[in-house]
């Protein structure tokens, strides 16, 4: 928050395979973080969790956004998003959490990307969520290799141009080590630019690790963008 983060994003399950967790742990995992961040600061909490339950804990905990990268596929998360009035960001995924998608195929990538979220987020919508509350996110990696990751990036505007707040999560992500033979500890610099050019395109939210340099970052942007406006 020092840093100028506006969001803390707490989650117990990473996106990729793994060794299973379950329902009971991740909550174990989840909700008494929320807790102890609602408690203690002024700010708005993401549970990053694709279980309907375990977002239902978390937002009765204090939290304010459901982060989830299934697309809304539990069918009752959109519900109980409406129901604490929170709000849900709508990530694009070819299969499921967790599934291993090795060699993802699309007949047009950005146009397909583009209608799932709009339907993801219409479908929000539907059951009770603010339009104003409803973000959207490609969903880099997940069911994409790194030339498809590339591509949804550049092509932000057109996820910007459907009208939802459009969340840029690039952070230390694979496709960017792997277009550049960085490890993970050295994607910073990378990171950073993919924010850049995400601001640049539209996007308003940003999911990061170094919060302090994106957050000088972005705003070094801003300011120039607007000094050239005028």
């Amino acid at each position: 928050m020092a840093a100028g983060a506006d969001i803390i994003d707490i989650g117990g399950v990473k996106a990729g395979p793994g060794e299973e967790v379950t329902l009971d742990e991740e909550l174990e995992r989840v909700v008494p973080a929320v807790a102890a961040v609602a408690e203690r600061f002024d700010v708005a909490i993401s549970a990053d969790t694709w279980r309907a339950a375990v977002l239902k804990e978390a937002l009765a905990a204090g939290a304010h956004i459901g982060n989830d990268i299934s697309g809304l596929r539990d069918p009752e998360y959109a519900p109980v998003a409406a129901r604490y009035r929170a709000a849900v960001v709508c990530t694009h995924i070819r299969l499921e959490p967790r599934v291993p998608d090795p060699d993802p195929h699309y007949g047009d990538l950005v146009g397909e990307v583009a209608a799932f979220l709009r339907e993801r987020a219409v479908y929000a919508e539907s059951l009770g969520v603010a339009r104003e509350s409803v973000v959207v996110d490609a969903g880099f990696d997940l069911g994409k290799t790194t030339p498809q990751s590339l591509e949804l990036l550049r092509r932000t505007a057109v996820l910007a141009s459907q009208g939802y707040p459009v969340l840029i999560s690039a952070s230390n992500k694979g496709f960017l080590g792997e277009a550049l033979d960085l490890p993970i500890s050295e994607r910073r610099s990378a990171s950073l630019a993919a924010a850049c050019f995400g601001l640049l395109s539209g996007a308003s939210i940003f999911r990061v690790h170094d919060v302090g340099g994106t957050r000088r970052a972005l705003d070094a942007i801003a300011a120039i963008a607007e000094r050239r406006s005028r």
